[in-house]
């Protein structure tokens, strides 16, 4: 992975003619392809060629060779949760990488709805507008219409998406509360993210669902897309994931905490958070689409777990 930040040189520039400027071993229409294709991101979100990129916005190459991963369909089963003639709405597991990339040459969501929709290869990134971590289950849109995806596209930049997540942590939730800490990519780890005073704003509103004996079941609702914004927000305010790998390494234990619950907790395969509700108004009506998905049957059976004494 690669990355670079747009300066006071390229503000409200294209994005594929400050990316071309600024990765220069690559050509314009590579660049472009890769931005078509989801390789290129802005601050961890998927945009447009056209679209304006503006001072401190952090850009990420992924900057794949395309003969060495396939976009080809393979009969991975999906849950869709809806669809009908603009959209998809697919329920992820845990586990899946939403499309190809480095290290990852096949056996993606990307796979998985070309193989069930072959008309979606027309589009870039086989029409997915936003994407969850592999480890990250929960609701993801799938545009059907190249309409769609730039009216989607519009709707995340102007904040009109409505998300929603749930999530397992280490300590004690009170009531509710926002976290309003920046976010920058970590100077010295660049595949972690961290709080910071001077990084990309960043807003998360946290409330509480249960308190089971030093863990709380949570919903997250997010204004803005940083990279891993949930997982650093709640890291840094003690409440980490658990299962997170990245932001809770240690796999923190909260204090008496009974000996069979432990062992559930330690050996948890991936972080608790799962994309719960979704939220916009529709293409063609004033009408609000909204979606829900309870959690996933692993974080389930965490539950279940803690609610024993």
């Amino acid at each position: 992975m690669i990355f670079k930040n747009i300066n006071e040189q390229f503000e409200n520039s294209r994005l594929d003619q400050a990316a071309t400027f600024l990765f220069q071993d690559f050509s314009r229409s590579q660049i472009q392809r890769w931005i078509e294709g989801g390789n290129l991101l802005v601050n961890g979100e998927i945009l447009r060629p056209k679209d304006k990129v503006h001072m401190g916005d952090e850009l990420s190459l992924d900057p794949v060779l395309e003969n060495r991963v396939s976009w080809d369909g393979e009969d991975i089963p999906l849950n869709v949760h809806h669809e009908d003639d603009d959209f998809i709405v697919i329920n992820k597991p845990a586990g899946l990488v939403m499309h190809p990339g480095a290290g990852c040459n096949d056996g993606t969501l990307a796979n998985a709805l070309t193989f069930h929709y072959p008309d979606l290869k027309q589009l870039p990134r086989c029409g997915i507008v936003h994407r969850l971590d592999k480890d990250t289950s929960g609701l993801v849109v799938v545009a059907k219409s190249e309409k769609f995806r730039g009216y989607f596209v519009d709707k995340l930049q102007t904040r009109e998406v409505y998300k929603q997540y749930q999530a397992l942590v280490v300590g004690q939730v009170i009531g509710s509360f926002s976290i309003d800490n920046a976010i920058e990519r970590d100077p010295r780890n660049r595949v972690k993210m961290r709080a910071t005073d001077f990084g990309r704003e960043a807003l998360s509103h946290v409330s509480l669902i249960n308190f089971y004996n030093g863990y709380s079941h949570i919903a997250i609702e997010i204004e803005t897309g940083r990279t891993h914004q949930i997982r650093v927000h709640l890291s840094h305010h003690k409440l980490p994931i658990i299962g997170d790998g990245t932001y809770n390494p240690r796999n923190l234990i909260a204090k008496d905490t009974p000996k069979h619950l432990i062992a559930c907790i330690q050996n948890f395969p991936r972080q608790a958070l799962h994309a719960s509700k979704l939220s916009f108004q529709g293409l063609n009506s004033t009408n609000i689409h909204e979606f829900e998905a309870d959690i996933p049957e692993d974080m389930q059976s965490l539950v279940k777990m803690m609610q024993q004494p």
